[in-house]
């Protein structure tokens, strides 16, 4: 079983999250009643709503972490799962993308929002540190 897959049962298990087809066609999704909050596109990648207000709020956090990539405007940040620990940190994320996809005001109006598949090459964590 990829680490992928091992989330995703976690996930699959709480309450708040319903698993069906990414939007973006690739791969699958878990939402919210609100929103799409974690697209798992591959065995290792995965990309995470985690929305614009709270990319800015943990912005150096997220930025010091091997795992997570960071597109720029985007508010999706996408973590590549390498290890346990890395699990343990997309649950994490995905526990404050719930927290404040509560927090946004609901306009009824459909969201549309592109993840970043296809926006982000992710390295494996040895070439990414040049050795």
């Amino acid at each position: 079983m990829t680490l992928a897959q091992r989330a995703l049962e976690r996930l699959q298990a709480w309450p708040d999250l319903m698993a069906g087809p990414a939007s973006c066609g690739t791969g699958r999704a878990l939402r919210s009643v609100r929103d799409e909050i974690v697209h798992f596109h591959s065995a290792r990648d995965v990309d995470l709503h985690l929305t614009r207000r709270a990319i800015q709020r943990f912005h150096y956090d997220l930025a010091g972490s091997s795992a997570i990539r960071l597109v720029p405007g985007s508010c999706w940040v996408t973590i590549h799962l390498d290890c346990e620990a890395d699990v343990d940190l997309l649950l994490t994320l995905v526990s404050g993308a719930l927290k404040a996809h509560q927090a946004r005001p609901d306009t009824g109006e459909p969201r549309l929002v592109g993840c970043n598949f296809h926006r982000v090459t992710v390295l494996p964590r040895d070439a990414a540190a040049g050795g």
